[in-house]
C-alpha cells in the first residue's frame, strides 16, 4: 500500500487523494465493502435486540426462537469475515448463557 490511499472527510464528502489507478480502485472497493460490512453488523445488532426483548418479556419459547435467528445471523456474518469467527462464537455463548438462565428460572 502506498501513502496515496489517504482520504479526507470534508463535511460528509470524501475526496480521494489516490494517485495510481490501482489505489483509486482500492479506495472504491474499501468504501463498498465498508457499507456492506456495516449493514451486516447492524442486522446482527438488531437481531440481538429482538432476542433481548424476548428475554425481558420472560417468554422462554420466543427467546429460544430468537436465539436461533441470532445464531444463524452471527454464523453467516462470521462466514463472510465481516466478523471474526471467535467473536461470533463468544457472542452466541453469552446469549446462550442468558437464555439458559431464563429457562432455569422458569423451571
Amino acid at each position: 500500500m502506498t501513502c496515496a490511499l489517504i482520504t479526507y472527510a470534508l463535511s460528509g464528502l470524501e475526496t480521494i487523494v489516490a494517485h495510481s489507478l490501482q489505489s483509486k480502485k482500492r479506495v472504491r472497493q474499501n468504501a463498498k465493502r465498508r457499507t456492506i460490512n456495516r449493514a451486516r453488523k447492524s442486522q446482527v445488532k438488531t437481531q440481538i435486540k429482538h432476542f433481548e426483548t424476548a428475554l425481558s418479556s420472560g417468554d422462554a419459547e420466543a427467546a429460544s426462537e430468537q436465539y436461533k435467528l441470532v445464531a444463524r445471523k452471527l454464523d453467516k456474518t462470521a462466514a463472510t469475515s465481516t466478523m471474526h469467527k471467535k467473536t461470533a462464537a463468544r457472542k452466541k455463548s453469552r446469549l446462550a448463557k442468558k437464555l439458559n438462565a431464563l429457562k432455569a428460572k422458569k423451571s
